[in-house]
């Protein structure tokens, strides 16, 4: 009777059995097994939700739709065949790009500051993060001999040349390496003997304008100007130098 019994009996019970008392196996296998609950997860929002979720489904699709209609950037090869980097031919002119040589003067000025007048490292720290668009520059020294000469403002400052327009309304392209740049500073000199305030008016303070000049490495320089911004340069030794 027992031999059937126990064939008769599910394999856990038969298992529970050996290790535990007979009472306490049944009780285990009766609460944890037989009594065991089972949670099902609703497929569908319950009656009450059906409204809320008809929305969220709603606005679903229209994010959708709006990610369908939302034109995909352009890449950098797209930009380049559509010539959006390119200098309009009838913009190749030095009088319309002489307004924004005034403007980087000014901001030339106001990022050397009192360095304008002193130079040194941290004149060369500031000026190796600036922005040369509108820069107006002169090409000294050049490992190509025709490109010595060229003078102009500089329209397009890319990573490895810079494009300038002459002042006969040309645009040269002159690489980066191998050139130094030179460009000249306007610079106010304060009256001799004068103690300048605060306060005071400009025309007060200043009496006199003096050009700083300054040359530049071209290969020290071969970064885009957005990366230079925020990109720490360090003094070092360079042979080409």
């Amino acid at each position: 009777m027992d031999t059937k019994s126990k064939k008769d009996q599910p394999i856990a019970a038969v298992l529970l059995s050996r290790a535990h008392e007979p009472d306490e196996a049944n009780r285990i296998f009766t609460e944890k097994i037989q009594q065991r609950p089972l949670f099902l997860t609703p497929s569908s929002p319950p009656p009450s939700d059906a409204r809320a979720a008809r929305r969220r489904a709603q606005e679903k699709k229209k994010q959708q739709r709006k990610k369908a209609l939302k034109p995909k950037p352009l890449s950098a090869t797209q930009r380049r065949k559509l010539g959006l980097y390119d200098v309009p031919r009838e913009r190749q002119k030095y009088a319309f790009f002489e307004p924004l040589h005034q403007l980087w003067l000014g901001y030339v000025r106001e990022i050397l500051g009192g360095e304008i007048y002193t130079g040194g490292e941290g004149a060369a720290a500031k000026l190796a993060s600036a922005d040369f668009h509108g820069a107006g520059v002169e090409v000294v020294r050049s490992g190509c001999v025709s490109r010595v000469g060229i003078k102009g403002i500089v329209v397009k400052d890319s990573k490895f040349a810079f494009e300038i327009v002459t002042r006969k309304d040309r645009l040269k392209l002159v690489p980066k390496e191998g050139t130094v740049f030179r460009f000249e500073v306007p610079a106010p000199l304060p009256v001799p003997g004068s103690k300048v305030g605060e306060g005071e008016a400009q025309g007060q303070q200043l009496e006199q304008m003096s050009k700083m000049v300054f040359e530049i490495h071209g290969e020290q320089f071969q970064f885009r100007s957005a990366d230079r911004a925020s990109r720490k340069f360090r003094s070092h030794f360079s042979k080409k130098l």
